[in-house]
């Protein structure tokens, strides 16, 4: 829904930040192309350069490219290149997540924030609505961008975040009957600022964990954030959904009264030959004539399932957009079946190509002898201090009932957030997209240790737990999977 004229204040306060700073937008050319009614528009955002390490949550510093024409968007591709043009490898770098909002309406289903009409993480799905929608478009509309870049390396990049944008003008829609649809931003934890939670190895029923249906408390006693109440009837046209590594599906279903119908599955297909565990995957899309009839005081929930009986899944996601018209039409879904089997958007990536795993050259810990007891290790430049895997020297140890506190010098010299992750020993193979995972049969995580906000934990410094049995334990970094330590539990006397 459009801002009335009395708030255009309001709107002017979301998107203040961005429109100071347009002067030094950097655009590509539009560069459209014409395909009967369609027009094909390529947009670039940046030249943005990632810090060694950099893995932060960031909204756009100068205005958003986006098409200087009215009309109806129908599809729309994201992607991130380097400056070069290319695709960087996934195990390198990756857009976390990229959220693009129309800073001049309002979201439907978390008002303080702009309307959010398109989410994306390194599954990298593709928006295709099904033909006779759109999404209303006006130049004068201002188009705002939050992303997280993750940068796994100790290198810097310069690269773009890219999309291409499918428009119909006006003139030809009007001829076509498009019908206009709005985007309803379902999410798990909708309305945080960083909308994640965690899901640990052997939780739930059979190896599989569902948010927020199987956690503790999910909101604190709050209200629900997986759902909203529909205001007005109206016809379901559209959705997928957003998963992290290790998940496996997002389901939206819809309550009226006391029924509750099962509308959509989306599902994660793993291209990955080790399974469910890296970023080789693509999420599933409802087909073109799925149409959902809703009426008023219909509650829209969703909920995202995990894997655990392989690993630890340490802040996931689970979310979806779905593409509502204001009109009548579609199939009461509690008279008939509306849940089918989605299409997939794409296939496998080549930027998902380096798997990780191989042997390297580094020794299994659990063979190396007793070191220095230690009660302390400092992360700096990247190495876990005296229990880095690269030292090559005696596993560090600690009585058991004691702890070593880890104090990540980084965050304060670089900005640069470690995490200290529990992974199955050795945790010695190669870095991948699917090496190394949470997968150890004790499982621990230190959170992003860091002070500056979402995604950090609120600290730089963390302890292992004092319940430790006797044993070796390795840990990866889940920022810089690169990095790989160890210490040893030994007994008291």
């Amino acid at each position: 829904m459009r801002f009335p004229a009395r708030k255009a204040a309001i709107a002017a306060c979301l998107v203040g930040i961005a429109l100071l700073a347009s002067s030094v937008a950097a655009r590509a050319g539009d560069t459209p192309a014409e395909n009967g009614a369609i027009r094909h528009l390529h947009f670039r955002y940046g030249l943005l350069v990632i810090r060694p390490g950099q893995n932060i949550i960031t909204t756009n510093k100068f205005s958003v490219p986006q098409p200087k024409i009215d009309g109806w968007i129908v599809g729309f591709v994201p992607n991130i290149r380097l400056q070069d043009g290319t695709v960087p490898p996934v195990d390198e770098i990756h857009l976390h997540h990229g959220v693009w909002a129309t800073g001049t309406r309002f979201d439907a289903t978390a008002p303080p924030f702009p309307e959010r009409f398109f989410g994306v993480g390194e599954e990298k799905t593709q928006l295709h609505l099904p033909p006779g929608y759109g999404y209303e478009y006006h130049t004068s509309d201002f188009w705002w961008l939050n992303y997280m870049i993750h940068n796994l390396t100790p290198r810097s990049y310069k690269l773009w975040i890219t999309y291409d944008v499918d428009i119909i003008p006006f003139a030809v829609g009007r001829r076509e009957g498009i019908k206009p649809v709005h985007p309803i931003w379902m999410d798990v934890q909708n309305g945080s600022i960083y909308p994640v939670f965690d899901v640990l190895k052997g939780s739930g029923t059979n190896g599989r964990f569902t948010y927020p249906d199987q956690a503790v408390d999910p909101y604190g006693g709050g209200k629900p954030k997986n759902e909203w109440t529909i205001p007005a009837r109206g016809v379901l046209v559209h959705t997928f959904g957003h998963l992290h590594p290790g998940g496996l599906s997002v389901d939206l279903d819809l309550q009226r009264g006391t029924q509750t119908a099962h509308l959509f599955k989306s599902t994660a297909k793993y291209y990955e030959p080790a399974g469910a565990v890296s970023w080789d995957v693509s999420m599933t899309a409802t087909r073109d004539n799925w149409a959902v009839a809703v009426q008023p005081g219909d509650v829209l929930k969703i909920s995202a399932t995990y894997d655990t009986s392989r690993a630890s899944w340490y802040e996931s996601m689970g979310l979806a957009v779905v593409w509502m018209y204001d009109g009548p039409g579609g199939v009461d879904p509690f008279e008939h079946a509306v849940d089918q089997p989605g299409v997939l958007t794409h296939g496998h990536l080549p930027e998902n190509d380096n798997h990780g795993g191989r042997k390297t050259t580094l020794a299994d810990p659990r063979t190396l002898p007793d070191g220095t007891p230690t009660s302390t290790v400092d992360v700096d430049d990247f190495v876990y201090g005296p229990s880095d895997l690269t030292a090559r020297t005696p596993i560090i140890t600690v009585v058991q009932g004691q702890s070593i506190r880890f104090d990540n010098l980084d965050a304060q010299r670089l900005g640069v957030w470690h995490s200290i992750t529990a992974c199955k020993a050795p945790c010695t193979a190669s870095t991948g997209i699917a090496y190394p995972i949470a997968d150890a049969a004790i499982p621990f995580d230190s959170g992003q240790l860091g002070n500056a906000g979402p995604p950090t934990s609120g600290h730089e410094t963390w302890s292992t737990p004092v319940d430790l049995p006797p044993g070796t334990y390795t840990y990866f970094c889940r920022i810089h999977p690169f990095m790989r330590g160890a210490f040893r539990v030994v007994a008291v006397g």
